[in-house]
């Protein structure tokens, strides 16, 4: 038993590096080369787990061949526009202002009724709306609408707003976030003074913190801690 635990730990591990050096993306964002890496990784790392007769480095050689000649493809693509193309494929267009790319769909074994799904999933009804859709590399549909059904923004008004800034925690769970407020060169004195300002003299009834978007301070003091305050 404790061979197996130990033998599956060894391959959890070395699954989870090899996928956690590929890189962070979702399923639906990886190309086709990526996606038959990880499905191949997780079957190689499986069969060692259930027999124990296979010797545990026919399963962790593999892993590493796959996850070696992936970082390889990944490298080429990045360097060669043609090679990237060849490897990842190419974008397609399936609407242009407004008429569906027929035979784009029938090169794609892509249906009508699947794209109208990718449609509405995009909050888009009409196709009457739509300047381009065009499927990305990944499996994506990306939605470009006409420029008359585009979501209002400030500057069609001539309103600029200020920038908004990345929120930055400092305090979870009563735990104050050191490293972050000395990014924002802020000390601990300060925090001390925000939230003194509504009588809390400690930060450990304090479930959250942060600068939010706008550099202003919000907080929230955990369920139990309210009572007692």
């Amino acid at each position: 038993m404790i061979l197996v635990i130990l033998r599956t730990l060894i391959l959890y591990l070395t699954t989870v590096i090899a996928l956690r050096i590929m890189g962070k993306k979702q399923i639906g964002q990886l190309q086709p080369y990526e996606l038959v890496v990880i499905i191949m990784i997780a079957e190689l790392a499986a069969i060692p787990m259930q027999n124990t007769n296979i010797p545990l480095i026919n399963g962790i050689i593999p892993i590493f061949i796959l996850f070696a000649s992936e970082i390889t493809l990944s490298y080429i693509s990045l360097k060669s526009i043609r090679a990237r193309g060849i490897i990842c494929g190419k974008p397609s267009i399936l609407i242009k202002n407004s008429q569906i790319m027929e035979d784009e769909l029938q090169r794609l074994r892509y249906n009508i009724n699947d794209l109208l799904e990718q449609l509405r999933q995009k909050n888009v009804n009409n196709i009457s709306d739509v300047a381009y859709a065009i499927l990305e590399t990944g499996g994506q549909l990306s939605v470009i609408l006409k420029s008359s059904n585009r979501p209002l923004q400030p500057r069609d008004m001539d309103i600029f707003p200020p920038p908004e800034l990345i929120p930055i925690t400092l305090i979870i769970d009563g735990q104050v976030i050191r490293e972050n407020l000395d990014k924002l060169g802020l000390s601990l004195d300060w925090l001390r003074l925000e939230l003194e300002k509504d009588g809390i003299k400690d930060f450990k009834p304090v479930l959250f913190a942060c600068l939010d978007s706008q550099g202003d301070f919000f907080y929230q003091i955990k369920s139990k801690a309210k009572e007692d305050i």
